[in-house]
C-alpha cells in the first residue's frame, strides 16, 4: 500500500534524503519505492523561508506501467512541425503503432543553432530556420519552462516525457517546473533517436505549402524543400497541422484553400530587464544567493488594457527571434542553471480587435509586422533592437546612456524612444502598469531597468476551426493543433495538445 505525507517542511539548504528517513522511520524499514511528488518554496516571510514537499512511499514495489494498445494497421499520418505539439504527438502516435512523418521547414536542433548562431552574430537571417522555426519550435530557445495554467489530464504525461527523453527527474514535482534551453536541446536529440528508430522520419528544411483533397477528405501534402525548392507530394490519410505561430505564410495559404478560421485578440510589448540579484533580494530577502534564482509573475489593471509578464527567464538573456526579414522581434532564454547577470521577462499589454485598424482574418497579423518594421527601422535596420531605460521611457525622452543594466540582447542594440514603435494604447499602458508592478515587486519600476522592443510573437494571431472530433471543420483528416493554431499556449499545453490529437487519431482508427 503506497502512504503519501504532505506538508514536510525542510530548511533551505537541508537534505532531501531526511524525507527518506521520515519514510523508513513510518514503515519501519527501508521503503522499496519511494517518490517525491511535490516540492515548493514557501517565502512569504521572507526571515523564515523553508522548502515545502509531498512524497509517497511503500514498502511493497510499484507495479510498472504497461505499455499502451498499438494498432495493427495504422493510416499514413503526417505531423507538420516539429515544436511541442507535433513531437509529443509523434512519441504518442508512435506508442500507439504509428510511423509518422514529421515535417518541419527549419532545420536539425544542431543545423539550427548554426544558423540561429550566425544571426546573432552576423546578423544573417535565414527566414526558415531560425529560433522560430526549426527542430523543437520557439520553445528550443527559451526558458524551457513547463509550469502552465491549464489542467489538462495530459499535462503529468508531458513531465513523465520530457523525462524519459532526459529532462531532469524534478520536472515531476517542482511546483515550477523548466528544462532550460541546453537541457532540451539534447531531449530533442533524444526524441528524434526514438522516432526514428521506431518506423517514423523527419524531413528537415520542408515547407507545408499546400494539400490536395477528394470530396472534404485529405489525400496528400504539397511540400517544397527550402534549399533546393524541389516540391514533392505526400501521401497520407491524416496530417496534423502542429505549426508554429509565426508560420503567417502557411495561415494565408491554408485561408486561401478554404480552410476556415478566425482571428484572435493577442497582446504585444517588451522585454524588461533587471539585475538578478535585485530581484532576488525582492522576493527572499537576505537568503536570495542560498536559492535558485528568484522569479516572478506579474498583471496590472492599472490602464484599461491589462498588462502582464510572460515567459520570465530568471538569470537569462533577452535574444534577437526575427524570422521575417525587415522586421526585429525579441524573446527569452535562460540556461538550465539561470546563472546570467540580468533577469528578463516579457512584459505584454493585451490588444483588442479594435486596436488592429481593421476587421478582415489578417489585421491582427499585419499589424504584429508593421510593429516589428517600425523597430527594425527605428533600431537602425540593421536587427539591432531599440532600448530605453524605464525612467526616460515614463518621461518621454531620449536614453543616451546605461544605467546598472547593461543589455543582453546578442544582435546589438540602440538608444531609441519606443513610443515611435508601440502602439499608444500599448505606450500608456505600460506607463501605467510598470510603476504598479513596483508597487508589489520592489524594484520592478527601477529607473535604470532596461526595456528592449519589440515582443509581438505571444500567442497565433488565428485560429484554424476544429470540431468535436479534433478535425478541421473544412477538411477530413486535417488537425489543427497546438499553439500556432490557436489550440495552446506555452511548452507543457502545446505538448499536452499533441498528445490529445494523437490519442483521438488512435480512437478514430481502432
Amino acid at each position: 500500500m503506497i502512504k503519501r505525507l504532505d506538508n514536510v517542511k525542510l530548511n533551505i539548504g537541508e537534505s532531501e534524503k531526511k524525507l527518506l528517513s521520515i519514510a523508513r522511520k513510518k514503515l519501519g524499514r527501508d521503503p522499496k519505492f519511494f517518490k517525491i511528488l511535490k516540492k515548493s518554496l514557501d517565502a512569504r516571510d521572507k526571515n523564515n523561508i523553508f522548502w515545502v514537499y509531498s512524497f509517497a512511499f511503500s514498502d511493497e514495489p510499484v507495479p510498472v506501467k504497461q505499455p499502451l494498445e498499438k494498432l495493427k494497421n495504422p493510416p499514413r499520418v503526417a505531423i507538420i512541425g516539429s515544436g511541442p505539439a507535433g513531437l509529443f504527438c509523434a512519441v504518442r502516435l508512435i506508442e500507439r503503432g504509428f510511423a509518422p512523418v514529421i515535417i518541419e521547414r527549419g532545420g536539425s536542433v544542431e543545423d539550427r543553432q548554426k544558423s540561429v548562431d550566425g544571426f546573432f552574430a552576423e546578423r544573417i537571417l535565414n527566414v526558415n530556420s531560425n529560433v522560430q522555426f526549426g527542430e523543437g519550435g520557439a520553445g528550443t530557445f527559451s526558458d524551457g519552462k513547463l509550469n502552465t495554467q491549464t489542467h489538462d489530464g495530459f499535462n503529468r504525461d508531458v513531465l513523465e516525457i520530457f523525462r524519459k527523453f532526459g529532462a531532469p527527474d524534478e520536472i515531476e514535482y517542482l511546483n515550477k517546473p523548466h528544462i532550460g534551453s541546453d537541457k532540451l536541446r539534447g531531449v530533442l536529440k533524444n526524441i528524434r533517436s526514438f522516432v526514428c528508430a521506431n518506423g517514423g522520419r523527419y524531413m528537415f528544411n520542408t515547407k507545408f505549402i499546400g494539400f490536395t483533397q477528394k470530396g472534404g477528405q485529405l489525400k496528400s501534402l504539397i511540400l517544397e524543400n527550402t534549399l533546393t525548392g524541389a516540391q514533392s507530394e505526400l501521401l497520407c490519410e491524416c496530417a496534423v497541422a502542429a505549426l508554429e505561430h509565426s508560420a503567417r505564410d502557411t495561415f494565408e495559404m491554408l485561408y486561401k484553400s478554404g480552410i476556415e478560421m478566425q482571428a484572435r485578440e493577442f497582446a504585444v510589448g517588451v522585454r524588461i530587464e533587471h539585475l538578478a540579484r535585485n530581484i532576488g533580494f525582492a522576493q527572499y530577502g537576505k537568503y536570495y544567493e542560498k536559492l535558485p534564482t528568484a522569479d516572478y509573475k506579474l498583471v496590472s489593471r492599472a490602464h484599461e488594457r491589462t498588462v502582464f509578464t510572460f515567459c520570465m527567464c530568471p538569470g537569462g538573456v533577452v535574444i534577437p527571434a526575427a524570422s521575417e526579414e525587415g522586421g526585429v522581434v525579441t524573446n527569452g532564454m535562460s540556461l538550465y542553471s539561470r546563472d546570467g547577470i540580468n533577469s528578463n521577462s516579457a512584459l505584454m499589454v493585451q490588444l483588442k480587435a479594435e486596436d488592429f485598424g481593421a476587421d478582415d482574418i489578417f489585421a491582427g497579423m499585419r499589424f504584429q509586422r508593421e510593429i516589428e518594421r517600425r523597430a527594425y527601422i527605428v533600431g537602425g535596420s540593421d536587427y539591432s533592437a531599440p532600448v530605453q531605460l524605464f525612467k526616460d521611457f515614463a518621461a518621454d525622452r531620449q536614453t543616451t546612456a546605461y544605467g546598472e543594466v547593461l543589455p543582453t540582447y546578442a544582435a546589438g542594440v540602440k538608444f531609441a524612444p519606443l513610443s515611435e514603435v508601440l502602439p499608444q494604447v500599448a505606450v500608456n499602458a505600460l506607463k501605467a502598469a510598470i510603476p504598479d508592478m513596483g508597487r508589489r515587486l520592489k524594484g520592478f519600476d527601477c529607473p535604470d531597468a532596461l526595456l528592449t522592443g519589440v515582443e509581438t510573437r505571444f500567442s497565433s494571431p488565428v485560429r484554424i476551426l476544429r470540431g468535436d472530433d479534433l478535425q478541421s471543420v473544412s477538411l477530413s483528416g486535417f488537425y489543427p493543433c497546438g499553439e500556432g493554431s490557436g489550440y495552446s499556449g506555452g511548452i507543457t499545453s502545446s505538448a499536452a495538445d499533441g498528445l490529445k490529437i494523437a490519442e483521438k487519431i488512435y480512437e478514430s482508427c481502432k
